[in-house]
């Protein structure tokens, strides 16, 4: 009989009159990587926050090694030998690395911390398992990238032997997601136990054994990866047939809508990330950016949507000069920008989901009329995008906060579609979403672009950059190296292009 370290016995978790999981049964063997499948909102991080001990079930049980066990708090959870890697990481910027790992497991020499043991065993702990960190860089100063690995040593540093992965691919690159998955495969073979909740299905069929799908708070099954298509999982997980190619006429062409010229952006140091880069994109059309990360996407964006100040160069929309305008004001020449940190940039996640919703459109009527806020009119227009856009929510006045991260985005892309602008800039359109939010978010934006609106489209998937682009410009070093068609390039060719070689070299 395989030795179950998990097992999650008619597990309900209820928040008010919404049951987040309903009467769920999984089990995790030792040495086992098991998948975690299910659309946005369906209820996978509120499961693992149970076993992390950052929620607790409405009823049910828990047993870890056969026994039942109250994991009433995340010590209590470390104890056991539960680590999670979440989402969005729990490091804080101002501290070291080592400081990060130990923080709430401290060593003292006295009444001195001892940061010199500790930075040993992470450096020992980053040997062993392939792990490349700093112990002494501070968190603002190394990439999201390593960001991870310090929350994958942080579990390890606790002796966890069960470690739940959140959509840990979520902001990492081609590359990284590789380096992960052998870490992954790694920690398995040494007898560890893991939970992958994940959307991205080649993920799933690459190291996963078992997969448990659940679809609105149920769960659907239990399978074995093996001899699974990308087609059945996805079937299972949204309950009808899925396409992931997006089907779109030829593009039309118009007008010029947004002209960069010669554009020099610095990025925090000083240094120039963006350097002479100019771009055209026209009504009628998505431009789609493609770059490894770090390569000046994120400041050209900044710089045309006025968080971020142009150095030279010139910025125009529709003709009129936008440079080192302010966001409202690029706003009101008819932008839409849905920008790729939601928590950061795109939401303020006290504030409920329609105050959200209402954020570029509050101080307008029907929404507030002489400065004073019509919540009747801000909760109404919050509803018809929610059912407009699928958002899976109890409510439109929960907190932001209380969103899974896919319907978070979902809310955030019908905001700005709502703008109905002229030009609509998408940053990480998909990241986070499963493959039913995917297809719908792809929809929507070739019928923008069908609309006569210009796209531009920032996207680290080169499979979304190929689906949905008319033309693709591929970033380097804050230059554009080349630009191409569709269909006329593959990835082999962008991946040249996107290290600084020539197009054509693939060929």
């Amino acid at each position: 009989m395989t030795e179950n370290v998990i097992e999650m016995r008619n597990v309900t978790k209820v928040f008010g009159n919404f049951v987040a999981n309903d009467n769920i049964n999984l089990t995790l063997r030792k040495g086992e990587i098991h998948a975690l499948l299910g659309e946005n909102g369906a209820g996978k991080s509120t499961l693992m926050n149970m076993l992390a001990g950052l929620l607790e079930p409405t009823s049910g049980e828990i047993l870890i090694n056969g026994k039942v066990e109250n994991i009433d708090s995340p010590s209590k959870a470390t104890k056991l030998g539960i680590g999670m890697v979440h989402q969005h990481f729990m490091l804080i910027d101002a501290f070291t690395v080592t400081e990060n790992i130990i923080l709430g497991d401290e060593n003292t020499k006295g009444l001195v911390l001892d940061t010199k043991d500790a930075a040993k065993k992470i450096e020992a702990l980053s040997k062993r398992y392939g792990l490349q960190v700093t112990p002494n860089a501070y968190i603002k100063d190394i990439g999201v990238g390593q960001q991870q690995r310090v929350e994958i040593i942080k579990t390890l540093y606790r002796k966890a032997d069960i470690i739940i992965f959140d959509e840990p691919t979520a902001v990492l690159t081609p590359a990284e997601i590789t380096e992960l998955m052998q870490i992954m495969k790694e920690l398995s073979k040494e007898g560890k136990s893991i939970i992958l909740i994940t959307h991205k299905l080649d993920e799933i069929r690459e190291v996963a054994d078992r997969v448990t799908v659940i679809r609105r708070g149920k769960m659907i099954d239990t399978v074995s990866v093996e001899g699974r298509s990308n087609k059945e999982l996805a079937e299972m997980m949204v309950g009808h047939s899925v396409s992931f190619k997006t089907e779109k006429k030829p593009a039309q062409p118009k007008e010029v809508v947004l002209e960069i010229d010669s554009l020099v952006v610095n990025e925090s140091r000083g240094v120039p990330a963006v350097n002479d880069l100019s771009l055209q994109v026209r009504a009628g059309e998505i431009v789609g950016i493609a770059g490894i990360d770090g390569n000046g996407q994120s400041e050209l964006i900044q710089a045309i949507t006025g968080l971020r100040k142009v150095e030279s160069g010139v910025v125009k929309i529709k003709g009129q000069d936008a440079t080192n305008l302010t966001p409202r004001k690029i706003t009101e020449m008819a932008v839409g920008h849905v920008p790729e940190d939601r928590h950061r940039d795109g939401l303020v996640l006290d504030m409920t989901l329609a105050e959200n919703i209402a954020l570029q459109t509050y101080y307008k009527e029907p929404l507030s009329k002489n400065g004073i806020l019509n919540y009747n009119n801000i909760n109404s227009h919050a509803r018809k995008l929610i059912e407009e856009f699928d958002v899976r929510t109890a409510s439109e006045v929960v907190p932001a906060k209380a969103l899974s991260g896919g319907n978070q985005q979902k809310a955030i892309i019908a905001r700005e579609i709502d703008l109905n602008p002229d030009l609509l800039i998408v940053s990480q359109p998909t990241r986070g979403l499963d493959v039913g939010a995917i297809e719908y978010i792809h929809k929507r934006l070739i019928q923008a672009r069908d609309e006569g609106k210009a796209v531009l489209v920032v996207s680290f998937e080169l499979d979304e950059i190929l689906n949905v682009s008319d033309r693709i410009a591929v970033i380097h070093s804050g230059k554009i190296q080349g630009i191409v068609t569709p269909e006329d390039t593959d990835k082999q060719e962008l991946g040249i292009l996107m290290v600084g070689g020539k197009g054509g070299e693939a060929k």
